[in-house]
Formats: C-alpha cells, structure tokens, sequence
C-alpha cells in the first residue's frame, strides 16, 4: 500500500494561503476530506488510507489543510479559527476546484466544520460524514482549556493534564505550529445547537469509535437530523477509530447508495 503524501496545491482565500490535494479518479464523484485538531491532510487521510481506500474506489479524493494545520497559513489569532470561516475555506476550496457539490468527511474538529459548511452552504453538500464526533456537537466534549495550556508550555515534560499530554505530544510528533493550535483551541469548538442540526437534512453518516471518550454519542446526534444513520467503530478510541476498515467499509457502503443518481 502506496500511502506516501500526494503533491499539494495551494490556492488564496481570507487573506490565507491554504493548502491542499488533489487526487484519485479525476472524473469520479468528489469527496471533500477535513481534518481533524492538530492534524493534517497527510496525517488524517494519507497515512490511514483513506486517499488509497477512496481513490480504489472510483472517487476524486479533494483534502485541505485546515487554516493553522499542515502546509496552510498559520495565524496566531483565536478570532480567525471559529467553524464557520473554516468552512467558508472548504466551501471556497470547491470554488476554486470548479466543483459544485461533493461528499464532504470531516473528522472530529473536521467533523464540526463540515457541520458548519452543510448549514451555511447547503447546495455544495451532497452527504456528510461526521467520523469521531457524536453528540459532542452539540453537548461538548469536555473541558479543553487544558490543552491551549499543554500546547504553549515549554515542553512535554512540564504538562501533567491527561487529554493536554495527549494531544502535546501529537503536536510534538506532526511538528506543528503550537502557538497557532493554541489559539485554534480556543475558538474552534463553537457549538451547534439540536434545532440547528435538525436543519442538516443532507443524507448523513456518524461514527464513532466505542471507545471514544471525546465523541458523544453517535446514535444521539444521528436522531436530530433528518436523514441520518449511526455506526459503532467497536473497540476504537478516538485517535484510532479513523483509519479503521469498519468505519472505511462504511463509508464506502454509504457512498455506495448514491450510485447512478
């Protein structure tokens, strides 16, 4: 399996250059990847599998790298990282494509975002994928102040917060920007409320790993929309449930419905 990065483009939106790729079957139908807190493109979708899973597939595999993330911009303030001008950047990213609609898969912090395009941009989502993300939409996913703190402390070993250790030390592995995650932190877990998920009527798939003490339930955000489904990633915890083959057999099984229409 060929999971070396793909080359990147950038393109200019919000005063930010943003990078992203471009990949898989150039005439099949489109998915829009978003990725996670402290991620990447490469790291959420190249190094699970998914660009290989999707591009096999017959699927034109489109990832950015989110404002603050992997090879795009990196700002320093807070205020440029609410969800809805990240999924202005997604929105813009298809614009730029010359791309109308397309499947969009969000992954845990992607997963708001892609939240926050289908409300704000309707008519470019075809389906969603909210992977790693349940009823923390709406309820929260806990206190994350600690980890703003984790990001900006001078090293590993001075962070004694749990959850802070754990992503301090993926920021660490990924090389990462912590200055411009901290400030991502702050800002980018806006909330949605139950009647504004209801409006997401796009078809929609949750997943979520059993183990995932982040998520929420999955079953609890699939029953506020009105075309959606839960799935359980069994035995998966929040870092892992991403590149899992039941949450990729999923997918491509729910994908799989909009064949020939």
């Amino acid at each position: 399996m060929n999971l070396n990065p793909p080359s990147f483009s950038r393109f200019r939106h919000d005063g930010l250059e943003l990078a992203f790729f471009d990949e898989g079957n150039p005439s099949g139908e489109p998915v829009l990847l978003i990725h996670g807190f402290a991620s990447s493109a490469t790291v959420n979708w190249v190094h699970p599998g998914w660009l290989k899973t999707l591009g096999d597939a017959g699927y034109r595999v489109i990832a950015i790298d989110n404002r603050g993330h992997g090879r795009s911009d990196k700002p320093h303030d807070p205020a440029r990282y609410r969800p809805p001008l990240m999924a202005d950047d997604a929105a813009a990213l298809l614009d730029h494509l010359g791309i109308p609609y397309a499947h969009v898969m969000g992954y845990s912090m992607g997963a708001r975002i892609t939240a926050f395009l289908a409300l704000a941009h309707p008519n470019r989502v075809r389906s969603v994928v909210f992977g790693g993300l349940g009823l923390g939409m709406v309820d929260g996913v806990g206190d994350w102040d600690p980890i703003a703190s984790a990001l900006l402390a001078p090293s590993l070993d001075d962070v004694s917060h749990e959850r802070g250790r754990m992503f301090r030390a993926f920021a660490d592995q990924t090389k990462s920007d912590r200055q411009a995650l901290a400030a991502c932190i702050m800002t980018s877990r806006e909330l949605l409320t139950a009647s504004e998920m209801s409006r997401i009527d796009a078809p929609a798939l949750v997943a979520v790993g059993t183990t995932d003490d982040l998520a929420g339930s999955p079953q609890a955000l699939a029953e506020l929309m009105p075309h959606a489904r839960a799935v359980d990633i069994p035995g998966r915890d929040h870092m892992l449930s991403v590149g899992d083959r039941v949450f990729k057999k999923a997918v491509l099984e729910f994908y799989s419905e909009f064949d020939g229409r």
